[in-house]
């Protein structure tokens, strides 16, 4: 058994998760009364005042060391933390080393303060007998149900740095599709709001300027520079209504998402209608139905126990509920490629590819290779949006600042042809 196991490799001394000295500021005066300023590490104020009084000093105040201002605290743990962590225990298990001494090692060699103290808390609970499933589920935040059912497959089946190292490579494919998705949506975002600021620019501080200019010549404008002109006294008056306006819709929206479940659907099912974005989240979809459905199945957990973590792990609500379907109808004896093909949205491939899996006894392989054939897609269709998204957006910001600039300089060529 895993907790037999841990318990056997426990070493007799052990490291603590935390210093128990702490770095303190003292307020102190010498035998002459000179006053004194400085800092020591200690357990506690009362010994570092012991430790000062053998010094022949009179203290005045002992106080905690204050953290710096922009310090920022901890540092938070991302889903990659937990992608790296997995890694290197299945690294350290595949090589011999005992499950406690493994979670020491893999936390002696981070530098990351927050991440280190998860692991010996880990660490801690598997040295007391607690299995390492028990203890990875005291922290939901960092170990989803996925990851705690795949490691405690592993120990009941005795073979848990194979899993670890199933779970690392699932974890970093998985966080490898996740960036492909920021990156194809973070660009033409970025674009988009810096075209806006400086656009803003423009019209709240060079247009007045020109306005100034214009009242001197005591001829008509053109039209299209008078509506430059009405755009600039908008954005002067309301600038700071629409930036709250902004932030008030965000928050809306983001709540709305949350405590709407109608709502919520709305927008999973018009996020996949979006143009060549809504393409590239329902590769993402496929290929995370594909790689979580052949991780859990190759770990050898039940289908449908394997369909409610895939559903889980669908990030769409309308793949979701479908998923859900899917798996109802395998536990009434249904084969999973025609459950599948019943819900009418995944791709004629992935269900070939099942077919064959179940047909060959080898589904766990096809979905894996389906999962990278997805993946491989999303990567292409990424690398195609960046090169088809360049010139569009260099297009609108010369219209829009080109525009802008247009408009001012209007008045000032018909002053000269009038000259």
């Amino acid at each position: 058994m895993a907790t037999a196991t841990a318990q056997k490799n426990t070493p007799a001394k052990r490291k603590p998760s935390v210093s128990t000295n702490q770095t303190y500021v003292y307020r102190a005066a010498d035998k002459k009364g000179k006053p004194l300023k400085g800092e020591m590490a200690g357990a506690s104020p009362a010994l570092i005042r012991v430790q000062l009084q053998k010094q022949g000093l009179v203290v005045k105040s002992v106080k905690k060391k204050p953290k710096p201002l922009f310090e920022g605290g901890k540092k938070a743990i991302k889903a990659s933390d937990i992608a790296v962590f997995s890694r290197q225990m299945a690294t350290m298990m595949k090589a011999g080393v005992p499950l406690v001494q493994s979670f020491e090692i893999v936390a002696d060699g981070l530098e990351h303060k927050s991440m280190k103290e998860l692991i010996y808390k880990i660490r801690d609970d598997v040295a007391a007998g607690g299995g390492f499933a028990p203890a990875l589920r005291k922290h939901p935040r960092y170990f989803d149900d996925l990851f705690c059912n795949l490691v405690e497959a592993g120990e009941q089946a005795g073979a848990l740095e194979t899993m670890l190292a199933r779970i690392a490579t699932y974890k970093e494919k998985t966080e490898t599709l996740k960036r492909k998705i920021k990156k194809a949506l973070t660009y033409p975002i970025a674009v988009v709001l810096v075209a806006i600021v400086v656009t803003a620019i423009l019209l709240i501080k060079v247009v007045p300027s020109f306005v100034e200019t214009f009242s001197s010549f005591g001829a008509d404008l053109p039209s299209f520079t008078l509506f430059v002109m009405h755009l600039s006294e908008l954005a002067q008056a309301y600038w700071i209504h629409t930036l709250i306006a902004v932030f008030v819709f965000g928050f809306a929206f983001k709540e709305l998402k949350l405590r709407s479940t109608k709502f919520a659907y709305a927008v999973d099912r018009t996020s996949l209608k979006i143009p060549v974005i809504g393409g590239i989240l329902y590769l993402a979809i496929l290929a995370r139905f594909a790689r979580t459905l052949s991780t859990t199945f190759a770990a050898g957990v039940p289908l449908i126990d394997a369909l409610t973590s895939v559903a889980g792990a669908a990030g769409n609500r309308i793949y979701r509920d479908a998923i859900l379907k899917v798996r109802e109808d395998v536990s009434t004896g249904i084969q999973l490629n025609a459950a599948i093909r019943n819900q009418n949205i995944f791709p004629p491939l992935l269900i070939q590819m099942t077919a064959i899996g179940e047909e060959s006894g080898a589904l766990d392989d096809m979905l894996d290779k389906a999962a990278g054939y997805y993946e491989e897609e999303v990567d292409n269709k990424v690398d195609n949006l960046a090169s088809l998204l360049e010139p569009i957006i260099m297009s609108v910001l010369g219209i829009l600042v080109g525009g802008l600039l247009i408009a001012m300089y209007l008045p000032i060529f018909q002053l000269g042809n009038v000259v």
